[in-house]
């Protein structure tokens, strides 16, 4: 973070989830983009997509920038108990001809560089063809996909997890367990597994 800093700033900058500072869009493309990202609002409120247009130098590292930018950058229309750390920030760089997503820590779990390889994908015929607000809705429907995706996944795994650690022995089985002298090796073992569970809960 200190080389970004370094390069482009260590105070804040003031921006909004659609900020088009290259001037890539026409008004009515902006509306689109905008109520597109507005509806990714609503369908998941505890995240914030932001698109970010502009011309970059061409020693600068676009992945970098995307970086410092979600770190430094102050979203000023949307609700403040939404975290950097929850945002997926979308740069696009005019004169360089490219785009990067880059994302918040929080998704970790939920995004890996396949899925935003995925989506950017999706929205590059629509950038071939100059038109930039329906490439950024097409990316935007493929990220809702992958994320209702991936939380079903994690979800689902993280209940099948929590089932087998908490699940409480039968009675017939501790008998069987304590007959058999096994009580000790049992006790070590549930113990054992708690603290696995507790574990992957602080991750």
């Amino acid at each position: 973070m200190s080389t970004a800093d370094a390069e482009f700033g260590s105070g804040e900058v003031l921006v909004r989830t659609l900020t088009d500072s290259a001037g890539l869009m026409r008004k009515a493309e902006r509306v689109v983009v905008q109520e597109a990202i507005e509806r990714f609002s609503k369908r998941f409120p505890q995240l914030f997509f932001a698109v970010y247009t502009c011309v970059l130098r061409e020693t600068t590292n676009l992945r970098e920038f995307g970086f410092w930018l979600l770190n430094r950058g102050v979203f000023e229309d949307f609700a403040r108990h939404r975290l950097n750390a929850a945002g997926i920030l979308l740069v696009m760089d005019v004169e360089g001809k490219a785009a990067g997503i880059t994302y918040g820590y929080l998704l970790d779990l939920y995004l890996d560089e396949d899925d935003t390889f995925q989506c950017l994908s999706k929205a590059h015929p629509y950038w071939l063809d100059r038109r930039p607000d329906q490439g950024i809705v097409a990316l935007l429907k493929t990220l809702e996909k992958i994320l209702k995706k991936k939380s079903r996944a994690t979800r689902k795994g993280l209940e099948n997890f929590e089932r087998k650690v908490t699940q409480p022995p039968q009675m017939g089985d501790l008998v069987k367990r304590i007959r058999s002298g096994h009580v000790h090796n049992a006790t070590h073992k549930q113990d054992a597994a708690t603290s696995t569970a507790r574990e992957e809960e602080c991750k």
